[in-house]
């Protein structure tokens, strides 16, 4: 009686049957073999890890050495007085703080400050978005125009000043322009009451070039079709405007937005080389008046006091705009 012939592929298939009927008969389901790629994953991302840490380091040193300590300094600093007579420094808490609210120099210059706020950041951001909805139209000469409008930013702000001041002058040119129309001459910088809408104007001809540039960005990543759909539908051009562009370009304006009011809340070259704070204290912004009491008084320590409470008004508003534009969404 001959014997059966079993091929190679047979006694594979067999004694891989065999080797997992054990583990079916113990109730065990069968083991999934393991990979090679698996054990390799983890230290595949630590690999990635160490050189990320490595590029990331000296940004964050820098965040550290350049901002955070110095702001934990200025709020410890900001709790101690040190005395002129007998030249000792001690912890004093919040003195510091209350006798700031207690200066009617300190209050004048927040109530100056909301107000240069208050009128500038609506003007030039309305600016800034009437000049980049226009400029992102094609037209002959649009870039050239463009680039103008971005130019000042370009100029440092003590130079942007200097220019102004020439303008200002009670002989200068813009006088004598109002001279020529048959309009009477204007103080502009030696004026309380057009001293600080002059630092407006200035302000506003240094920023909104800049913030424009933001914003045609913003107006580029807006599809084309979705103005073609609304072209059909018979839209006009405020309505265009209206539920289409303002609704996408919430973003970049939020970003502009607060991104100016931080830059307006801590202008100071104008301040101190156009009118040093006055004339009446019409101008005295709180950055110059930090600068007044850090470096023309001498008291450093009420000067940080009210660089922390600069920081704390800021954080509000940009937390106010934040909240409003997040409740719009």
């Amino acid at each position: 009686m001959s014997t059966p012939r079993t091929t190679p592929r047979a006694s594979a298939r067999t004694s891989a049957h065999t080797s997992v009927r054990p583990a079916a008969e113990h109730g065990e389901p069968p083991t999934r073999p393991t990979t090679s790629a698996e054990p390799a994953l983890p230290s595949r991302k630590a690999s990635q890890l160490k050189p990320a840490l490595c590029f990331l380091a000296p940004a964050v040193l820098a965040l550290v050495v350049l901002r955070l300590l110095p702001a934990g300094m200025a709020v410890v600093d900001s709790l101690h007085h040190h005395s002129l007579t007998d030249g000792v420094t001690r912890f004093v808490g919040l003195d510091n703080y209350g006798d700031l609210f207690h200066d009617p120099q300190f209050r004048d210059s927040i109530l100056v400050t909301l107000v240069f706020s208050l009128v500038i950041n609506p003007l030039q951001v309305a600016a800034a978005l009437a000049l980049a909805v226009f400029f992102n139209r094609r037209f002959a000469g649009a870039r050239f125009w463009r680039s103008l409008v971005f130019l000042p930013i370009a100029v440092p702000p003590a130079v942007s000043a200097v220019i102004w001041s020439i303008l200002y002058r009670p002989e200068g040119p813009l006088n004598a322009l109002l001279h020529t129309l048959g309009l009477p001459d204007q103080r502009f910088l030696t004026s309380p009451e057009q001293a600080l809408p002059s630092l407006i104007v200035l302000m506003s001809w240094v920023g909104v070039g800049y913030w424009m540039t933001f914003l045609i960005a913003g107006l580029q990543d807006i599809p084309g079709e979705v103005y073609d759909a609304c072209a059909v539908d018979g839209a006009s051009a405020w309505q265009r405007f209206t539920r289409i562009t303002l609704p996408l370009l919430r973003r970049p304006l939020a970003f502009v937005l607060v991104a100016d009011t931080v830059a307006n809340f801590l202008v100071f070259a104008p301040v101190q080389l156009l009118t040093q704070g006055g004339p009446e204290g019409s101008t005295n912004l709180m950055m110059y008046d930090v600068f007044r009491r850090a470096y023309s008084v001498g008291d450093i320590h009420y000067a940080e006091a009210e660089v922390v409470l600069l920081v704390a008004i800021t954080l509000v508003v940009v937390g106010v705009q934040y909240r409003l534009m997040r409740g719009e969404e």
